[in-house]
């Protein structure tokens, strides 16, 4: 396919995810899944293993296709999504372990050059080799050969190799997967960088809560194929937690008090009227982890009650189930559900 210059954005939303299904076989691992992202936001998504994150990825990236809903990314249905919409887009793997002959130079101006053709007059590509190697911190490992690079390094060299275009899109698994606590704070000032002064669109996921609270603007809750949380870490612990813990000192003595419900401010006005010797005075709201396992255990409990109460109602009324049983026989295949791309 000969090179093309990708169309001007013209519309804020980098993400624009409608009723997202996807069926294997007779399992529904994707069940109605909906959320937009604006460009430059970045946005986390979390889920425990088999909620179906790695499926809404690949769909977005267009490595797999959906079996119903709309999906665009960029303005595209990455159903069809050309090379010109592909050099648009950053994807960090959990690990890269090929090429491990190269020099980390010669190795990302090789993949950097791919990228020339698609340059367009809002977005110059690919971005300057030395910059990013500076960028990332490989500076002093840039003539070093991939395979005696530490864990860490490798994971930086990762990183660059997935935004070397320039992406106007990042997907990013796991990104600080085997970082030291600084190569995490340089990656996390990475993102920002990428978020704020290049309008990048960032969607990770991360089962390190922490780092998610520090990266997203808006974080993701995925649960058996489903959004069951939508918002940034405080207002998701605003909605979901209602209790409060008020720690204070008076005369070297700590206290500490549980706001089992509503806003702990009028308490701590309270307090303050009724003693001048308060010192140390600390207000500590459910924290993201406290937050996503609320979260989880009220959608698998709501989950586990209705499949309880459609048994009950199918054992106490067998009959009402036999007319789709019937029209799904008439159907010919039998089947319930079509792909489609």
């Amino acid at each position: 396919m000969s090179a093309q210059k990708a169309p001007p954005p013209t519309s804020n939303v980098a993400l624009d995810v409608r009723d997202l299904r996807m069926r294997y076989g007779t399992k529904d691992v994707l069940t109605g899944v909906s959320f937009t992202a604006d460009r430059g936001e970045v946005l986390a998504l979390l889920g425990p293993n088999g909620a179906g994150k790695t499926t809404t990825i690949e769909i977005l990236e267009g490595f797999r296709m959906r079996s119903a809903g709309e999906v665009a990314v960029l303005g595209q249905d990455p159903a069809h999504g050309d090379e010109a919409w592909r050099a648009r887009l950053g994807v960090v793997l959990q690990s890269w372990r090929d090429h491990g002959r190269w020099r980390v130079r010669d190795l990302l101006g090789y993949l950097a050059r791919f990228y020339g053709p698609y340059s367009t007059a809002e977005v110059t590509r690919p971005w300057d080799v030395d910059e990013l190697i500076k960028v990332v911190g490989l500076a002093e490992h840039a003539r070093a050969k991939v395979q005696t690079l530490s864990g860490g390094q490798r994971r930086r060299l990762d990183v660059a190799i997935g935004i070397v275009g320039r992406p106007e899109l990042v997907f990013l698994d796991e990104p600080t997967a085997g970082f030291d606590p600084h190569a995490r704070r340089e990656f996390h000032d990475l993102v920002h960088r990428l978020a704020d002064f290049e309008n990048t669109t960032i969607l990770l996921t991360t089962h390190d809560l922490d780092e998610a609270e520090k990266l997203a603007d808006r974080i993701l809750v995925l649960d058996k194929g489903a959004i069951v949380a939508n918002g940034s870490a405080e207002r998701l612990a605003r909605e979901l937690t209602t209790q409060a813990e008020v720690r204070w000192t008076v005369d070297g003595h700590r206290h500490v008090h549980a706001v089992t419900e509503g806003d702990p401010t009028g308490f701590v006005r309270e307090l303050l009227a009724h003693d001048t010797e308060v010192t140390d005075l600390e207000v500590k709201r459910a924290s993201l982890e406290d937050t996503y396992m609320s979260l989880v255990h009220r959608a698998e409990t709501s989950q586990a009650e209705t499949s309880q109460a459609e048994t009950s109602q199918a054992e106490t009324n067998p009959s009402e189930t036999r007319p789709a049983e019937s029209q799904a026989a008439t159907n010919g295949s039998g089947r319930t559900g079509e792909v489609q791309s």
